[in-house]
This record gives structure tokens, sequence and C-alpha cells, in this order.
């Protein structure tokens, strides 16, 4: 019932209006009100507009636990008292029936919602707030979502999280993350990169969009759909496209059609090292050595001598430690580490 303190052209108003059409549609709308609907819903863009964003909300709050409990204890409270005659032989006594989830009454229970402002979940109307996560060019983040899934950046990248009660999205704004993906089949985990979304329920695959538009997606356990691949290539079919664990599917911005392929476990640990805080190097160059850190580390090492660059190192480091690589270095005496500033070191030879 629409109040009187309204303007019919309000919004409230339309919400009211909107509430009340739909509690009757769910009860059985004869043909002629199904007309009349109709015609509503085409007078003014409005209605529609309204209608649908109700129609979402409730599908929202349909599933969260508390909307329930808010609609049974109004149903406890609005439901006549009724009064049974004694059981005899030949009346037994009825069992209460089960109590359903009622559409019709839970329209009710928004309406109220809408008016009151009551409803405990309804702050889950608007979306959650995303959460960004960045890391610098020398820099690596681990984090736990919500879900408890697990979030790892590689260096210069960024993400931003947005989890609902429908679905869990995140979106690659540029660089490199592993997601290791808590099963949930009611709430799927989208990882969008440029025109390519991967959908998985629970599983752990990385995802690599290069600032020339490229992406690769690698999985490592379980599997996922890859979609909008046509939107790449245009001859490639609208489907979804399954990547298994040990497979990959590049992605180039301008190069033929995306194709699964195999890669070995070596190729694949190399692809993922950047994910381990400790490197093992067998006589690599310093140069590279050197490059592996910058890449983990807060503090950047420069060679000041190009003759250290091929000095073989070998040993496993943890890549998140550069003061106690350099002090490494300088034990012999051959190298000596100058701090400049808090946040970078030359090496050089002793003189």
């Amino acid at each position: 019932m629409r109040s009187p303190n309204r303007s019919p052209h309000s919004s409230a108003a339309l919400e009211d209006a909107a509430i009340a059409w739909l509690t009757e549609r769910d009860d059985g709308f004869s043909p002629a009100r199904e007309r009349e609907f109709a015609q509503w819903l085409r007078a003014d863009s409005r209605h529609a507009a309204t209608v649908a964003r109700l129609e979402q909300t409730l599908g929202l709050l349909g599933a969260l636990p508390e909307f329930r409990s808010e609609i049974n204890t109004a149903f406890d409270r609005a439901a006549p008292v009724v009064a049974f005659p004694p059981a005899t032989a030949e009346q037994p006594t009825l069992a209460p029936a089960p109590r359903r989830w009622s559409r019709t009454f839970a329209w009710a229970g928004l309406a109220a919602a809408l008016a009151f402002g009551s409803f405990v979940g309804w702050r889950a109307l608007r979306p959650p707030p995303a959460i960004h996560y960045t890391t610098t060019v020398a820099g690596y983040e681990r984090a736990r979502l919500d879900d408890g899934s697990t979030l790892e950046l590689n260096a210069a990248s960024a993400v931003r999280v947005q989890f609902t009660p429908a679905e869990r999205r995140v979106q690659l704004e540029s660089g490199e993350a592993h997601f290791a993906v808590a099963h949930d089949t009611a709430r799927p985990f989208i990882v969008s990169a440029g025109p390519i979304a991967v959908r998985a329920v629970g599983t752990a695959f990385n995802v690599r969009y290069t600032a020339g538009g490229d992406i690769e997606v690698t999985v490592t356990e379980g599997k996922v759909a890859v979609s909008g691949v046509e939107r790449v290539d245009p001859n490639a079919l609208s489907a979804a496209i399954f990547v298994s664990a040990g497979q990959r599917i590049v992605l180039p911005h301008h190069a033929p059609p995306p194709t699964v392929e195999q890669v070995d476990p070596a190729t694949l640990r190399a692809a993922l090292a950047w994910q381990s805080r400790l490197a093992d190097f067998a006589e690599a160059p310093l140069a590279d050595v050197i490059a592996r850190f910058n890449a983990r580390s807060r503090i950047q090492l420069f060679l000041a001598d190009e003759k250290l660059a091929d000095r073989r190192i070998g040993g496993t480091f943890a890549l998140d430690e550069a003061e106690a690589f350099v002090r490494l270095l300088e034990r012999d005496g051959e190298i000596v580490g100058e701090r400049r500033g808090e946040t970078e070191i030359h090496l050089r030879r002793a003189r």
C-alpha cells in the first residue's frame, strides 16, 4: 500500500508500487492483471528499472542466513493463532507444516527493510568496497583473502579484489599474480585481465598481464575456464577454453590464435620462481643474481664495477634479504658494498 505522504514519483513510492506488483505476481497473476503489469512497466522506464533492482536485491539477500532469520521472525509475529480441537481417535493431531522460504513473504520483509531500515542484512544491498593490492618494481606481496584464498603478487603488479554473495571477482590491472582458490561452488572465482576472464572454483593458477597487452595463464592445480578469447582472436570460438594443471595458454595482443600447451616441470618451476623467497644458484653470474634480488627486495643492488658482472655465485639465498647477501659477498674482502641512502647498495671491487 502506498503511503499518502509519498509523492507518486518518488523512489520510495516506486519501490512500494513495485513490491506490490511483485507480491501479487508471485501469488499468481490473472491474464488481465498480467497485461496491466506489462503496461505499468512500459509506462515509465523507472518502473522496469525499480523492478529489476528489487529482484536482484532479493536474490542477493536470499542467500544470507540473517535475511531468512528476519523473515522467520516476522512470520512468527504475523502468523495468526489457530486453535485446533482436541485430537480424537478419528482425528489425529496435525503436525505443523515445515516452514518454507516464501518469496511472497520475502517481498514483505524487503518492504519493511526499505521502510524502517531495521534489517540487519541491509548492508549487503550495497556491494562491498573493492580492495586494491599493489607492489613496486622490487616488491612482492602475499595476502589471504576473505574467503580463504591466497593471492601472491609479483613485482610491479596491481589487482582489484571485490567479493559479493554471488561471486568472487579479481581484476588484474597489471603485472602478474598467482591464486590458490578456496573451494566454493556457490561463488565462482573469476580473474579478469584485459578482455580475458579466468573462471575457477577450487584450483591454483597464475596470470601474467604484460604492458603490451599479452596475457598468459598457467595452471598449477585443477582446471580453469578461459573465456573472452574471441575478443583477442575473432576466429576463435566463443566457448570457454579449458586449461588443466601443467598447461598454459598464451594470448598475444597481436599474434596467431592462442593455443593450450603442455609445460614441462622445469619450465613451470622457472616461470613461478618469483613466488619463492628462497632461490638456489649454481655458478650463476653475479649480474643475474642481483637481478633476482632487485625483483624481490626493497633494497636495490647496483654494480659499480662491471667487471664483477660475470663473477660466479652459488648457494641458497633469501631474496628479500639483500643486506645479508651483501655481507656475505664482503666476507672474503674482495667486494665492498657502498650504502647510499636506505635503499641502495653499490658493489665494487675492494682496492
